[in-house]
């Protein structure tokens, strides 16, 4: 049982921002999961740091996601604070060839500023569903091109509430993976150092890009974009198609006749039924290639819960 004044602080300094039991299949591209305990769009860093440290005070969880491009959030729902860093917090800000911007601005939107001004550099990034935060923790790539191409520095809260500032280098980035992850800290913002170009032939590569990424994957159905890792030397889409699994599915969660890389919900699927999918494709590979897909997608469940 929290301690007595947890919700009338927490309304505080959410400044109105507050949701209780809010339904996370508003919050995911899934389009599945049960209610988050408490949900606030905070509008500053300052208000992210008030929510983290009363969160670390009264020992409630606090789970930060962005646009919940690759996240699976149990039927159950999640326990504790989600701060849900969107449209709230998406501020940008050129400074000569650079752009400086908050963790909660849409990839694609950044890219689209990016081309405006006649920056070039973040093209790969225009179709990408996620925030730059998320993109940054993930080091999102698409078409040759990785955020930690473009990234010069981050700013970063540590789970202690220190504000830290990294550089491109010091944020150990690799393969969908980045420093982050690993040492538990929430991306603020990042400056982002691009080149100069024309915008008419930036923006024509852009929708070159978005022709080639809606003619190639499922962009009709919600999903988590891709499900899995790349396997070293391997494509997952291909081994999950050679394994035969195109259109296999499991209530309405499905592995996409158009792009096998990816689980689709047909319309009412479950987490249950999304996580249950997804075992079945990593033992079916297994026993037919020896090779263990490691999902990209981060499942998000209530502390006990298995689904």
């Amino acid at each position: 049982m929290k301690q007595q004044g947890w919700e009338e602080k927490l309304e505080k300094v959410a400044g109105g921002m507050l949701k209780r039991q809010e339904p996370m299949k508003n919050y995911t591209t899934f389009r599945i999961g049960g209610a988050a305990d408490y949900l606030i769009s905070p509008r500053s860093i300052e208000q992210i740091e008030e929510i983290a440290a009363l969160c670390r005070e009264y020992g409630t969880g606090c789970t930060v996601i962005g646009n919940g491009s690759n996240l699976l959030v149990s039927d159950s729902g999640v326990d504790g604070v989600i701060l849900h860093l969107g449209n709230e917090f998406s501020k940008v800000r050129q400074e000569g060839e650079c752009l400086l911007a908050q963790a909660g601005t849409a990839l694609s939107a950044l890219a689209r500023k990016a081309a405006f001004l006649g920056l070039s550099g973040l093209e790969f990034a225009s179709g990408i569903p996620g925030t730059l935060g998320g993109a940054v923790v993930m080091n999102a790539g698409a078409y040759g091109g990785e955020m930690a191409q473009v990234i010069k520095r981050v700013t970063l809260l540590s789970k202690e509430g220190e504000r830290i500032e990294l550089s491109g280098e010091e944020m150990q980035f690799g393969y969908r993976k980045s420093i982050v992850s690993e040492m538990g800290y929430t991306v603020l913002e990042a400056e982002l150092c691009l080149k100069e170009g024309e915008r008419a032939v930036i923006e024509g590569q852009m929708a070159e890009l978005n022709a080639k990424r809606r003619e190639k994957q499922p962009l009709e159905y919600p999903s988590a974009g891709s499900t899995f890792q790349r396997p070293v030397g391997h494509f997952a889409g291909k081994l999950i198609m050679d394994a035969g699994l195109a259109g296999f599915r499991i209530g309405d969660a499905q592995v996409s006749e158009k792009h096998c890389g990816f689980v689709i919900n047909r319309g009412n699927a479950t987490a249950k039924e999304v996580k249950e999918l997804i075992e079945k494709i990593q033992q079916i590979v297994y026993e037919k290639t020896g090779i263990r897909l490691e999902p990209e997608v981060r499942y998000l469940c209530r502390e006990g819960a298995g689904g």
